[in-house]
């Protein structure tokens, strides 16, 4: 149906996926800081699968707090900063620090302008698998935009440490499923033609009458 509109599946993955990420984010490092109690002095961690995975978070005792009028919100009364991956993706451009969290935010805000304005378009928001796609990049997008806008850098804090891969957050996992499935989308499914979904075909015209011939 060329009117369908699958617009509901992005704005509904997009809040899921942000909520899920926030969520997510202040429960661990609540549940982690553990009142000031840092097993390490940098920060505290959980096995949760051991000898493969963990939870961790590391704080940052040298760090003020943000002036921004989050305070109570920023650390859910913790008194201390959480330490923030200033990069992007696997650590591309960590060690950059400000620079790279201003880098990182102005294409957030970019990104997530494009995909809405793409979304709105009327032959996009007809195809569902695109749309579920970029539902779940916009909410990853702007989850870890709020954390580079409120903490000058993304919480991580879930560690597949057996392989040494670079800590991660929910939000990460939504930007990853849904570029995946963007390429998927783009490979395997045909597109199917602008035109041919947004034009009417023309109505058949009758056939003409023939004259029955004149009995005998």
């Amino acid at each position: 149906m060329a009117d369908r509109t699958y617009r509901w599946l992005l704005v509904t993955l997009a809040v899921i996926g942000l909520s899920a990420d926030q969520a997510s984010k202040y429960g661990v490092f609540k549940w982690l800081y553990r009142d000031g109690a840092l097993s390490s002095g940098i920060g505290n961690e959980h096995d949760a699968v051991p000898g493969w995975f963990k939870f961790i978070a590391q704080f940052d005792p040298d760090a003020p707090l943000c002036d921004c009028g989050f305070s109570a919100l920023q650390t859910w009364s913790a008194p201390i900063m959480p330490r923030v991956n200033h990069g992007a993706l696997f650590g591309l451009g960590q060690g950059q620090k400000g620079n790279a969290n201003g880098f990182f935010a102005i294409i957030s805000v970019a990104a997530a302008v494009a995909i809405v304005i793409w979304g709105t378009r009327k032959h996009t928001a007809s195809e569902r698998g695109l749309m579920v796609a970029l539902g779940l990049i916009l909410g990853g997008t702007i989850g870890n935009l709020y954390d580079r806008l409120v903490f000058g850098g993304v919480r991580d804090f879930l560690y597949f440490y057996r392989i040494e891969w670079p800590v991660f957050n929910v939000a990460d996992c939504c930007l990853v499923v849904g570029a995946a499935l963007l390429l998927i989308q783009a490979i395997f499914v045909p597109s199917v033609p602008e035109t041919a979904a947004t034009t009417p075909a023309p109505a058949e015209c009758p056939a003409p009458a023939t004259a029955e011939a004149p009995k005998a």
